[in-house]
């Protein structure tokens, strides 16, 4: 029987970077390439495969579905050092790859640091964002809220433990990632999920990539905007999910200046592999398309 879900074309960009110099992306492009652009963003440690249930629901839909592996996890995009993964740059490449597709904007989606990056594009570029949907992370100036009055700072330990050099390279990637694995397993990913993602970061620089989007957030600007965003935003978050406080979560809303909807999910952390007709729904409500 022929599979009826529409196909995957694998494709690639390249963004000449004013610092970093040109950096090629990996991008999964699946639907009808006249329909509407929606860009999906991945989190740590995850790569482009974090929406491999999602895409096809929406293209589906009618829409064009953008999925890449951003800066660090895309081979040809691993720029050495941490300055060239602040805020701004991850911003840049999301706008570099609406160029090379052709759209003027697009709904945005975002899960983990893919969500800070939507929240700060929003914010920076708001005419190229048609709708924003963040799975997980609250806006950062919520976060900045949490971290200083309530318990957001315990459930972030873990990003001043990435800012140690070399030390977290050693221990995540021992046993060939075997315990990143272990350790993503623990946080409620399936098995196969967590031991492909823990794989590819086993590739020569690919973890320290990863890990200089939290090196990177003692820069200028590190920690995203802290102006509210004027698009209209939907918000997903888990109910059980360990790393963003309920206080973090419940002000995300006080700095959204647009049609705000938000929903809590019976999971945790990780909402594009568990809970994928929900994002899709979410993405096509916010889209007029329900």
């Amino acid at each position: 029987m022929p599979d009826p879900r529409p196909p995957t074309r694998l494709t690639t960009f390249t963004r000449e970077d004013p610092h970093a110099g040109a950096l090629e992306f990996t991008v999964d492009d699946v639907g009808p390439l006249d329909g509407d652009v929606v860009v999906c963003l991945h989190g740590f440690p995850q790569d482009r495969r974090a929406y491999a249930a999602v895409a096809p629901l929406l293209a589906e839909a009618g829409l064009r579905v953008l999925v890449p592996d951003q800066r660090g996890y895309s081979p040809g995009a691993r720029p050495p050092g941490r300055r060239a993964y602040a805020v701004r740059d991850l911003v840049g490449d999301v706008a570099a790859l609406l160029d090379a597709a052709g759209a003027a904007r697009a709904h945005v989606v975002g899960h983990d640091w893919g969500g800070a990056v939507a929240w700060a594009l929003a914010t920076a570029v708001p005419e190229r964002v048609a709708t924003l949907t963040a799975l997980s992370t609250p806006h950062p100036a919520a976060m900045r809220e949490g971290l200083l009055r309530g318990t957001q700072s315990l459930r972030s330990w873990y990003m001043g433990f990435f800012q140690l050099p070399r030390v977290p390279e050693a221990l995540l990637l021992a046993g060939d990632g075997a315990r990143l694995g272990t350790l993503l397993q623990r946080g409620g990913l399936p098995e196969d999920v967590a031991g492909a993602y823990a794989a590819a970061l086993t590739a020569p620089g690919a973890l320290t990539a990863a890990l200089n989007w939290y090196r990177a957030l003692p820069l200028a600007g590190g920690s995203g905007p802290t102006r509210p965003v004027r698009v209209p935003v939907t918000y997903l978050h888990g109910r059980r999910d360990p790393f963003f406080a309920p206080a973090a979560v419940a002000a995300t809303g006080r700095f959204v200046a647009a049609p705000f909807r938000t929903q809590a999910l019976d999971t945790g952390h990780w909402i594009p592999e568990a809970r994928p007709a929900d994002v899709a729904e979410a993405v096509l409500r916010g889209a007029g398309r329900l």
